[in-house]
């Protein structure tokens, strides 16, 4: 006879066979899910390295104007007399036409033709002094470098010398001037540093109007004549900046005609360094040009830029320009610098006054209109006074590549 099986052992034979059952079917559920898992998921890839940038050349730009002569008479500074409120001297108006222009410039170059200084009267034509409440105005606009070496520079002898240096050296420190030197060693400098660009200024007269040189003053002009001084100083400054401007207070006066005496001096100029060579004195609008210098390099020259505020009665002195260009220097990754001046060209600018002499004040051409020709006080002398003799006369004196 078998024996008998208890109804528990089977019970629990039953629940064994499940169990095993479960645990096979489990893990296969969990293979096959990791199976799809990995199917669906991304492969990992490396990233590429990524490539060292080969460097570039940095460029740095200034745009660059230059303006003639700010030529003060008596007039001028009468008129800002009677506007201040303050008791001083308020120029502001004179040239609060032309602030707009000037705006659009990185550095704005004048050329200060009269002395400006304090220790003395105010006064006009021949020996000219001018306030010095003048440069508020002129930094109102937004010129900060300045020529002050002009024929004019000896008016008041040793002590306007010295006295309008004190003025320059108290002047905000973004203020770069030039044109009185230590007449023992030669050696005061100038240099201002613009968007990366640094530039060195020097600064000449072919005269003082027949005033020699203070005996008993320390500093003074520079005479276009003393080439040894000259080559000198441009050897010392240049490998000081980037940029060598050099201005040069010369040429016949009263005449667009350039004189064989400033082609034969620019062209020394750009030989022995300079990269930018600014006329002044003439009065009157002149031409430019590019120059080739020894080492090869291309420099520019505008001869005369002619007037800007006067009081002065002929209609062509009346007509100046300013000059615009674009200063751009590269240096490149192995430290080598290339420098380029760019597009210059030249604005027609005009000095106005009305009838008698009445509210002078300086237009760009570009704004100028007939209305104002025609109210011209300079009508009086030159009936033909219009927009169409102030282009003639930019037209007939300034090539075309260079009249804006």
């Amino acid at each position: 006879m078998k024996p008998r099986s208890s109804p528990l052992r089977s019970v629990l034979f039953a629940l064994a066979v499940v169990l095993v059952v479960a645990v096979v079917l489990l893990a296969a559920f969990g293979a096959d899910h990791q199976a799809i898992q990995a199917s669906v998921q991304p492969a990992v890839q490396t990233p590429e390295p990524t490539p060292t940038p080969t460097p570039g050349p940095e460029v740095y730009t200034v745009r660059f104007s230059a303006t003639g002569d700010n030529l003060i008479h008596d007039g001028i500074y009468k008129q800002a007399k009677k506007r201040a409120t303050d008791g001083g001297y308020d120029f502001d108006y004179a040239y609060e036409n032309v602030k707009e222009f000037y705006s659009q410039f990185d550095l704005n170059w004048l050329n200060q033709e009269t002395l400006l200084t304090d220790a003395y009267e105010p006064s006009g034509y021949p020996c000219f002094a001018t306030p010095t409440d003048i440069f508020d105005s002129l930094y109102a606009v937004g010129w900060r470098a300045f020529n002050v070496s002009t024929n004019h520079s000896y008016d008041k002898g040793a002590g306007g010398i010295a006295d309008s240096m004190e003025f320059w050296e108290s002047t905000p420190e973004d203020v770069a001037w030039s044109g009185f030197y230590n007449l023992s060693s030669y050696d005061n400098y100038t240099y201002q540093t613009v968007n990366g660009i640094t530039f060195g200024y020097l600064s000449y007269t072919y005269g003082t109007n027949g005033i020699p040189t203070p005996a008993d003053s320390q500093y003074g002009v520079i005479y276009t004549d003393q080439l040894d001084v000259i080559q000198q100083q441009m050897t010392a400054v240049r490998p000081n900046c980037d940029v060598l401007v050099v201005s040069c207070h010369w040429g016949t006066e009263g005449s667009h005609t350039i004189h064989e005496s400033q082609t034969q001096l620019a062209q020394q100029l750009a030989d022995w360094g300079a990269d930018l060579i600014i006329g002044t004195h003439p009065h009157m609008i002149q031409d430019c040009a590019w120059l080739t210098a020894q080492d090869g390099r291309s420099v520019f020259v505008a001869y005369s830029l002619g007037n800007f505020l006067n009081f002065q009665a002929s209609a062509d002195n009346l007509i100046g320009g300013v000059l615009d260009l674009t200063i751009q220097k590269t240096v490149n990754p192995d430290g080598t610098q290339e420098l380029e001046l760019l597009e210059p060209k030249i604005h027609g600018v005009i000095s106005h006054y009305d009838s008698g002499y009445a509210n002078g004040r300086v237009y760009m051409f570009s704004d100028y209109t007939q209305e104002l020709a025609q109210s011209h006080g300079v009508r009086s002398s030159c009936p033909s006074f219009s927009l169409e003799y102030i282009q003639q006369v930019l037209e007939n004196n300034v090539s075309p590549e260079f009249l804006a």
